[in-house]
């Protein structure tokens, strides 16, 4: 339901609301007023049949009967009445006081009249009237009854009825006071934690999301601001691949022009290793034994180097993968030799969980060999107080896929790293330029696998690749 909806409608039931209770107290007054109105009139008509008894009767009135319809007329404001005959003689009186004095006739005025003496009565609540009234039989004239009555009642009733609207009336604006008091905090509160959010994405958190919960217009701005922020979003991660897309076309430029400064020298050490192995073991051919795996081993690592930087030259283009069978224990084999003596100098051991009936993967068996070679140098640089480094390996025949998993006892890696450790350039040692990992998850990822980490702060970090067999 809208907002303005809402609103009217409040302001609606409130107007029926207090419309309704003002006429029903009206009603309520009149026909109290009413009721009252017919008593007094019922009192007056006794006391003008009286009158008319008393002004025909050939005896002498009754002072008792008249005594006996005060006491009952005094409830509805009748203080005193007095029958007068046309020569103005009182011959009946509620104040006995007065019987035999004389009226002048001409002096009184008939119907309802303050009384004489109301006016020493208006400090105080109550004012009197008198009510002359001409006796009438037929048509002659037998005299009068004149009535002093209080008219408290009826006031009394109208002062009722005045208070009560008054109270009903600001009960109803004090209902509406609350009900708009409600509806405000109601409305300001979730445009208040708007607000609040909405800050907080100046701030430049694109992690807030507003709940919505209504189709009034706090629920449409709600909705808005979330596609708000979901669009920022949008265009915060394109930023950042528009980023590291100029950043790797920089390194790209960077490389491309190092890169025969690099390979150059590395190719001539190993036409170098090759010519030094010949004439070496043509000389001492009794030392060969011990200096051609040594001559390997720089073969090896000049052959590893010139690949890193074939690698970080091609970082920012496609891969070229030439996927073939591979046997990963023999894979292991031809990477381990190259770290054994830093193995040996931080006191770290190797243990390989790996079945003999494991089948040969489809990979590019170089590239996944340089993987292997980086998941063990991380581990390395993890454990400088040694340890034990397990590789592992699995095979899931119902869904043929591979699972590597690489767990050292190291330091660890902090929850707030891991999702950075993937990204170029980011390290945390002093050595190292980042990229690593960064090359190591992209081969997975051209594999069509997925590399999965699950660290604790100085019990270790496991790094489990899973590849398909279909690839």
């Amino acid at each position: 339901m809208r907002l303005n909806t809402k609103l009217v409608m409040i302001m609606l039931t409130l107007l029926v609301i207090a419309v309704v209770t003002l006429f029903v107290l009206n009603q309520y007054s009149q026909n109290e007023m009413v009721q009252e109105i017919q008593e007094s009139s019922s009192f007056v008509s006794q006391a003008i049949q009286m009158s008319v008894e008393d002004l025909t009767s050939e005896f002498e009135p009754d002072p008792e009967r008249l005594a006996r319809y005060m006491k009952a007329a005094r409830v509805k404001g009748v203080k005193e009445i007095s029958i007068i005959s046309n020569e103005g003689e009182i011959i009946d009186s509620s104040d006995p006081s007065k019987v035999g004095k004389k009226r002048d006739i001409k002096k009184m005025e008939k119907g309802l009249r303050a009384a004489p003496d109301s006016r020493r009565e208006r400090a105080t609540a109550n004012r009197s009237y008198e009510l002359l009234v001409p006796v009438i039989v037929g048509d002659q004239q037998l005299g009068y009854v004149q009535i002093n009555l209080l008219l408290d009642n009826i006031r009394t009733i109208q002062h009722e009825n005045f208070v009560k609207r008054v109270v009903a009336t600001s009960l109803v604006f004090l209902l509406g006071i609350i009900f708009t008091i409600f509806l405000a905090t109601r409305y300001t509160a979730p445009i208040n934690r708007l607000a609040a959010q909405v800050r907080r994405v100046a701030d430049g958190d694109l992690t807030v999301s507003f709940p919505v919960a209504g189709s009034d217009e706090i629920g449409e701005l709600g909705r808005s601001f979330n596609e708000m922020v979901a669009k920022l979003q949008e265009r915060e991660a394109l930023e950042k691949r528009l980023y590291e897309a100029e950043h790797l076309s920089k390194v790209g430029q960077l490389a491309s022009g190092i890169a025969h400064e690099i390979r150059n020298p590395l190719n001539y050490i190993s036409l170098a290793v090759d010519h030094l192995k010949g004439e070496f073991v043509a000389a001492c051919p009794d030392r060969g034994e011990r200096f051609v795996p040594l001559a390997g081993k720089i073969k090896e690592e000049v052959r590893r180097a010139n690949y890193l930087v074939v690698n970080f030259m091609n970082y920012g283009r496609p891969l070229k993968l030439r996927i073939g069978e591979v046997c990963y224990r023999e894979l292991i084999d031809r990477a381990l030799p190259l770290l054994r003596e830093r193995l040996d100098e931080q006191r770290i051991a190797v243990v390989t969980e790996i079945p003999p009936d494991l089948p040969p993967m489809r990979a590019d068996g170089e590239m996944l060999r340089n993987c292997v070679f980086n998941f063990v140098t991380n581990a390395i640089q993890a454990m400088p107080g040694g340890g034990t480094i397990t590789l592992g390996a699995s095979f899931d025949r119902e869904t043929e896929t591979f699972r590597l998993t690489f767990a050292d006892q190291g330091v660890g890696i902090p929850a707030e790293d891991l999702p950075k450790i993937f990204q170029p350039w980011f390290t945390s040692k002093e050595a190292g330029i980042g990229l690593g990992l960064a090359i190591t998850e992209r081969i997975i990822r051209e594999h069509g696998g997925e590399i999965l980490v699950e660290s604790t702060t100085a019990l270790g970090t496991t790094f489990t690749v899973i590849l398909r067999s279909g690839r």
